[in-house]
C-alpha cells in the first residue's frame, strides 16, 4: 500500500481557495469546492484525519478492489433485503448494474447510490 501523500489539511484549503476564487459565487464550481473544504475541515475538527488518511492511501493503492457483497437485479429485491435484516452498515451492493451503499440512518438502513468502479470507467471491483 502506498504511505504517500500525507494529508496537509492547510495545503489542500489553499488551493481549493484560490480555485474556487477563480469562479462566481454560488456556481456549481464555487459550490462544489466550498463542500470539499468543508468535508475537509470537518474531518480534522472531528478528530478523523489519520482515519480519512489511511482511506486515502488505501483507495490510491493500485491493488484496492471494491468488493461486492450482493447482486441485485432490482431495486424492490434489494428493499426486501435490506428490511429482513441482512443488510450491514457499508455493505457494497450492486442492482442491476448499478453501485449503492446500504448506510445506517437514525433507525434504520437505507441504500445510498455509489458508483462502482466499472460506472466510472475503471475497473478496480471485486466480485
Amino acid at each position: 500500500m502506498s504511505q504517500s501523500p500525507k494529508v496537509n489539511v492547510e495545503e489542500v484549503l489553499e488551493v481549493l481557495g484560490a480555485e474556487s476564487r477563480k469562479h462566481a459565487r454560488g456556481t456549481r464550481e464555487s459550490n462544489a469546492f466550498e463542500i470539499a473544504a468543508f468535508c475537509l475541515l470537518y474531518v480534522q475538527e472531528h478528530d478523523k484525519l489519520e482515519d480519512f488518511a489511511h482511506y486515502f492511501r488505501e483507495r490510491l493503492d493500485p491493488n484496492f478492489k471494491i468488493k461486492v457483497e450482493r447482486d441485485f437485479a432490482t431495486r424492490d429485491e434489494a428493499e426486501a433485503w435490506l428490511k429482513s435484516g441482512q443488510g450491514v452498515h457499508r455493505m457494497q451492493i450492486r442492482i442491476d448494474g448499478k453501485g449503492f451503499l446500504v448506510v445506517q440512518l437514525p433507525g434504520r438502513l437505507t441504500l445510498m447510490n455509489n458508483p462502482l468502479p466499472e460506472e466510472l470507467g475503471t475497473d478496480d471491483s471485486e466480485d
